[in-house]
């Protein structure tokens, strides 16, 4: 069975066509049914299934609907048609700072973060030092997160999900920040992880990246399907049709 299955998966969302200033204004339109939207599909009939321990990037240009597919794998969001199905625990990477209280501490947010993951206190206890050690942060582990670099609070994220256990890690850009020794560790922990037998779901602009990590590309392209194979040919072929400027 697939560790991740989606089938025929359309994802709608509503624009609206006027602005509203306040709730109020917003609420008097819906009850006048005033209120008028566009239509807009970020993804339409999309299928595809990935095995255990593949290592997969979405690729696509900016808006084709890669970050909402992985959103839906994700369970972040639900799609309109169509079906998603995880058979596995899922590390999610999707946005910097998701799931950290900015107020909070790098060190309360550990244990904050492995908590939404299913984690207790004593599990986020003896992994807490690799945590650390992994993300560079004792000199402000005390510090609120606020604080800290997009940097700073990506290597605490990424240090995080691949700490604890997981069956799938789903990255969205994270490796597009920090500084180019920490993104090589982060290259070295994946490929660990993934001769483990980890699945990788990897949303990348970083064509290099992608053949590295990955061995099979998924090309999205305006909410549609088109290609899925071989990262190397995927990837020559998309960067070949956006030389052409299609």
């Amino acid at each position: 069975m697939p560790i991740i299955q989606v089938q025929d998966v359309s994802m709608r969302f509503n624009l609206a066509q006027e602005k509203t200033e306040t709730l109020k204004e917003y609420a008097v339109k819906l009850l006048k049914h005033q209120l008028f939207f566009n239509e807009f599909y970020a993804l339409q009939n999309v299928s595809f299934s990935i095995e255990q321990g593949e290592s997969v990037a979405l690729i696509g240009r900016n808006g084709s609907g890669k970050s909402t597919m992985l959103k839906l794998i994700a369970g972040v969001m639900y799609p309109t048609r169509g079906t998603v199905r995880v058979n596995g625990e899922i590390a999610p990477l999707i946005e910097l700072g998701a799931g950290f209280d900015l107020e909070l501490t790098a060190r309360e947010n550990v244990f904050l973060n492995g908590a939404v993951l299913g984690h207790d206190r004593d599990y986020m206890e003896e992994h807490f030092k690799n945590i650390i050690d992994f993300a560079e942060l004792w000199d402000f582990v005390d510090v609120p997160v606020k604080n800290y670099s997009s940097g700073m609070i990506a290597r605490l994220g990424f240090s995080i999900a691949t700490e604890v256990e997981a069956e799938i890690l789903a990255c969205d850009e994270i490796l597009s920040v920090g500084d180019f020794m920490f993104q090589q560790k982060c290259h070295q922990r994946m490929e660990k992880m993934l001769s483990g037998g980890t699945t990788l779901l990897f949303v990348s602009h970083d064509i290099n990246q992608v053949k590295q990590l990955c061995k099979r590309a998924i090309w999205i392209d305006h909410g549609h399907l088109r290609g899925d194979g071989p990262a190397e040919e995927v990837c020559d072929a998309y960067v070949a049709a956006m030389q052409r400027g299609e």
